[in-house]
């Protein structure tokens, strides 16, 4: 087999495709995900995290190790802000991201419950309403003469159907045990055979 010939044969094959198909959907999937997380649910959190501590988001929470280190001037001296608060320099100062990490785990629970909301909506879609009728059922009672508005009519076939079945497995419950004591019969097992000899032994 030449290579083109193989490499057909392996990108025609149905998981290869199925796994395509699982990717791109995928990707779309977690596009719609992310597009909850970040324009409807992440303002709002961040809207309530406003309201409760006065910030916009919990960036700035943290903890200091030791005395933080402070951005200095070009004199050398210590800048300070607006407020005539010292300015902090992050990226020289030893600190515990306390906020960082509150928002990672707001944002994991964000994409969980998104996530979690989809799926759910998707599996309500896919999963037939109960006592909804499938698609064979329409076409057994229509071959049947029965209108599919006459609920009375149509929940008599069905309880009909359904007693029929029960019977039949009944019957076949009925014959499987029939078979297996007719197969143990001719092939007794060592407890069968050892109940006899008890049995025959009680005789005597």
């Amino acid at each position: 087999m030449g290579f083109f010939a193989e490499f057909k044969k392996f990108i025609t094959r149905g998981n290869v495709l199925d796994m395509a198909v699982g990717v791109i959907i995928g990707g779309a999937f977690t596009a719609i995900v992310n597009g909850v997380s970040n324009y409807v649910l992440k303002p709002l959190i961040n809207f309530a995290i406003a309201a409760i501590v006065g910030k916009d988001t919990l960036t700035g929470a943290v903890t200091f190790l030791g005395e933080p280190a402070y951005v200095l001037d070009d004199a050398g001296k210590v800048m300070v802000d607006e407020a005539g608060q010292k300015v902090i320099d992050l990226a020289n100062s030893f600190y515990l991201d306390w906020g960082a990490l509150i928002i990672t785990i707001i944002n994991f629970f964000i994409t969980a419950l998104v996530l979690f909301l989809i799926v759910k909506a998707i599996n309500s879609a896919r999963e037939p309403k109960e006592g909804a009728l499938t698609k064979e059922q329409k076409k057994e009672i229509k071959a049947q003469g029965i209108k599919l508005k006459d609920k009375a009519a149509v929940q008599a076939y069905l309880d009909k159907k359904a007693a029929e079945a029960a019977e039949a497995q009944r019957i076949a419950d009925e014959e499987a045990a029939k078979a297996a004591a007719e197969e143990r019969r001719l092939n007794p097992t060592v407890e069968d055979l050892l109940k006899d000899i008890k049995a025959i032994l009680a005789e005597k």
